[in-house]
């Protein structure tokens, strides 16, 4: 065993305090990207309700709104899609002055917080929230239990506020570059290695390239899609799309036993690339979860919830079987556990 190297000049105390001085700066630097993009999108969302002068609903409204996604997307990436700016639009309705807008509460937050319709619950969790230094994850849980509900039933008893609180570790600076919202507003490129654990990212790759190498109709879209759903991100670990069968196939890789969870959340991504990409002349897309463990591989096929069943028998004409995609991915694990990247969890 190598023992730790020791340093002549260098003494703990001293080099905490360096390290503090990195840190802090690293937070403040995180709070202020996030404060700088809620400014930002309150003041498009101004704009965009000034611009459409009350006739968002009509054509010219629904038109400035696609316009400004097509040309905010060429320059600035995927982060400005239609959608988003119609949420920048209900940012601002929702808090029309700029004093109520807190600084403390990054942008995830005001997502959550913008699909209540109760302004005093709202108002609620923005005290809540900025008090106890909630985590998007802690403000969503919080929301998801009801808690103003619970609340306002106990008539002011905060100790219900404190019973389904779960206190986290505060944000780690380094995970900034995970943000997908603040990689868009800063103009970074997302990079598949920011989300996936070595493990996975080694067996999705040769995944790609198994299927790749079938000569069955495939081609590579992109690893580790993301789409936004309602305030939350989602990553499709690989998305293919095959010309034989004029389809998107969704492919996500599970560690551990399959859930019901797991392929209802293939069937979403299903669904959500049947109504929100696919093109004319396409088929509705195929889904595929993989379930991997040292002792087995399982494999579920997930079909579109209005499948044909021709659409269904041809299919089976140009997808791997199974078995096949069972073989592959046990003989992939085998090889890493004998590299020693592979250690059972």
């Amino acid at each position: 065993m190598q023992e730790p190297k020791k340093y002549e000049f260098l003494d703990d105390t001293f080099y905490t305090k360096v390290r503090n001085v990195l840190e802090e700066a690293r937070k403040r630097t995180y709070r202020h990207i996030q404060s700088e993009m809620v400014l930002s999108y309150w003041q498009i969302g101004k704009m965009i309700v000034e611009k459409q002068g009350g006739n968002h609903r009509a054509g010219y409204g629904e038109g400035l709104l696609k316009e400004l996604a097509a040309k905010l997307t060429k320059d600035y990436g995927r982060g400005f899609t239609d959608r988003s700016l119609e949420q920048m639009r209900k940012f601002y309705l929702l808090f029309q002055k700029s004093n109520a807008v807190r600084a403390e509460l990054s942008w995830t937050h005001y997502r959550l917080l913008m699909s209540l319709d109760d302004e005093n619950a709202r108002n609620f969790y923005i005290k809540e929230a900025i008090e106890g230094n909630w985590s998007t994850r802690q403000l969503e849980r919080e929301i998801s239990t009801f808690s103003y509900q619970r609340y306002m039933a106990s008539k002011g008893n905060h100790d219900v506020v404190e019973d389904t609180a779960k206190k986290e570790d505060p944000i780690d600076p380094k995970n900034i570059i995970k943000d997908p919202y603040v990689l868009d507003f800063v103009g970074l490129k997302p990079d598949s290695s920011f989300y996936e654990k070595d493990l996975e990212q080694a067996l999705i790759t040769h995944l790609n390239e198994f299927l790749l190498e079938l000569g069955n109709g495939f081609t590579f879209v992109a690893r580790q899609r993301r789409f936004d759903m309602d305030g939350r991100n989602f990553y499709v670990d690989l998305v293919l799309y095959n010309y034989k069968l004029k389809c998107f196939v969704l492919i996500d890789l599970k560690r551990g036993d399959l859930t019901h969870q797991d392929i209802g959340q293939m069937q979403m991504y299903v669904n959500y690339y049947t109504r929100e990409l696919m093109e004319p002349g396409d088929n509705p897309p195929i889904g595929i979860v993989l379930c991997t463990s040292k002792s087995d591989t399982l494999v579920r096929y997930t079909l579109p919830l209005d499948n044909k069943q021709i659409y269904a028998s041809k299919y089976m004409l140009y997808l791997p079987k199974e078995e096949d995609l069972q073989n592959e991915m046990n003989k992939q694990m085998k090889l890493l556990e004998e590299a020693g990247e592979y250690k059972e969890e």
